[in-house]
């Protein structure tokens, strides 16, 4: 999955199932990113109200991208992922950008699949079979109310993985490292891999990690949590040069996020991260082909 860190190549990972290229985190989306070559995913997952583990990226439907079963699209703010069951859920189509939308504006050579349904993680798994996938669990300790508890939800993602027997294939991850902490006690070999942005900082979100514990660094904030072994999983435009050789010198793998421009992807090559995260994993794999020092894409 990860790379350098283990003697591996550049692994290259589509964003959400490939979200520049195909509707984020959807079964269409997945399987015609496969079709072009891609082997590595990131995606998100939340709980509905009867505990089904979802793949959806916010903790509400998001405006920009649903349809109710009519064909209108949902006023903001959409019903939150946990106020719903698994069957009403399904009731919403998020095939398709809404024209016009900021998000359109950001992603407008995506391809609509229309009828597209969020899926349950068991879904995904079966679809790409093959595929490994960094799978990250949706809580926030600032809004606890707006998802179920990260225990709850990672006891449902471990489920799933499990009847899957995906355990080998995959990492999990979050911003709010209680999720990983419960994780390493009810499952102490899955891997598991470390969010950080600026915009989740230590307090609340590392359960307790704090930077003046470990001389200011984040790399050893991750090490201290996870140990040998884990991935960073940082912002890229958060990173620095040096972040990454610490990282390294603690054995963890760094895998930025969500690198989307060729300047910035060539930059993180050649500082030696282990995988790239992006929205546009064609362009990836091409860049990383060619990229001077030779790396391989992983898919």
């Amino acid at each position: 999955m990860t790379g350098r860190a283990s003697g591996a190549g550049i692994a290259v990972i589509g964003h959400r199932g490939a979200r520049g290229l195909f509707p984020e985190n959807t079964l269409e989306g997945f399987r015609s990113a496969w079709a072009l070559g891609v082997r590595s995913f990131e995606l998100d997952v939340g709980l509905t109200r009867d505990g089904l583990a979802v793949v959806a990226h916010d903790p509400a439907l998001h405006p920009d991208l649903t349809r109710d079963r009519t064909g209108r699209w949902l006023e903001e703010p959409g019903p939150l992922l946990y106020a719903l069951s698994a069957v009403e859920l399904s009731a919403y189509d998020v095939g398709r950008i809404r024209p016009g939308s900021r998000t359109a504006a950001q992603f407008p050579g995506q391809r609509p699949r229309d009828g597209a349904r969020v899926p349950s993680l068991a879904a995904v798994l079966a679809a790409v079979p093959d595929a490994r996938l960094i799978i990250e669990i949706k809580t926030n300790p600032l809004h606890p109310d707006r998802t179920a508890p990260p225990a709850r939800i990672a006891d449902s993602v471990l489920g799933a993985v499990q009847a899957a027997g995906a355990a080998g294939r995959v990492v999990l991850e979050s911003f709010d490292w209680r999720v990983q902490k419960y994780i390493r006690s009810v499952c102490p070999d899955i891997r598991l891999a470390y969010l950080t942005s600026a915009d989740a900082p230590a307090d609340p979100w590392w359960a307790g990690v704090t930077p003046a514990q470990h001389g200011g660094s984040t790399p050893a904030c991750v090490a201290a949590a996870g140990g040998a072994g884990t991935v960073w999983a940082p912002l890229h435009s958060d990173l620095a040069e040096a972040d990454v050789r610490a990282a390294h010198a603690l054995s963890l793998a760094v895998i930025p996020w969500t690198v989307n421009q060729r300047d910035d992807m060539c930059r993180l090559i050649g500082w030696g991260v282990d995988g790239l995260i992006s929205d546009y994993p064609d362009a990836l794999a091409t860049t990383v082909a060619g990229s001077p020092a030779d790396h391989h894409a992983d898919g």
